[in-house]
This record gives structure tokens, sequence and C-alpha cells, in this order.
């Protein structure tokens, strides 16, 4: 993925538990500058998130890559912690979900 690509926003938080996450409190970026925390997403030309990053003291805690099927319905999710502990889940079109 080139960074130029795609459009680059941020975020204070997330609610709910549903992938991909649904990222809340919108941050202009000269707003993240004092901040421990907060999210950065990029996003296609589809406006649909591709990559998700929590960001903790200029770290990256954790990231979320998600691709999506042409209709627009998550396909599978990439998941990689701190630790580099590394899941991918992948969902069907009728949005069942499985862990490989």
């Amino acid at each position: 993925m080139s960074k130029e690509d795609n459009q680059c926003r941020y975020f204070l938080t997330y609610s709910g538990v549903k992938l991909p996450l649904k990222l809340v409190s919108p941050l202009e970026s000269n707003e993240t500058e004092n901040r421990n925390t907060y999210f950065r997403a990029y996003y296609d030309t589809a406006n649909r998130m591709i990559r998700c990053q929590k960001i903790v003291y200029d770290e990256i805690e954790f990231e979320h890559n998600y691709e999506y099927y042409d209709e627009g319905m998550i396909r599978q999710a990439h998941i990689v912690d701190m630790d580099d502990e590394e899941k991918m889940i992948q969902f069907s079109q009728q949005g069942d979900m499985q862990i490989v």
C-alpha cells in the first residue's frame, strides 16, 4: 500500500467490537502532536478503511489491515499486535468469521 494513494485520517478512539473497527472522534493531524494515544487510519478510494494503527507514545501498538469483497463487505482482517503476534480472520460473504 502506498500512503500517497490513500487518505490518512486520525481519531481519538473506537467503539464496538466488530471489524473493521469503527473509529470515532476525528482529530486533525496537528492534534496528534501532544497526544500519547490515538488511531491512524488509511482509506481507499471507495472510503473503506484498509489500515488502522493504534499509536501509543509514537509507537504502533497494534495494526489491522483489511480487505473487502467487491460489494464492500469485509473479506479479511490481518492483525498484528505489539509483540508482533499475527492473527488472520476471514469472513464469508454471509458474514461468518473464521480465524486462520
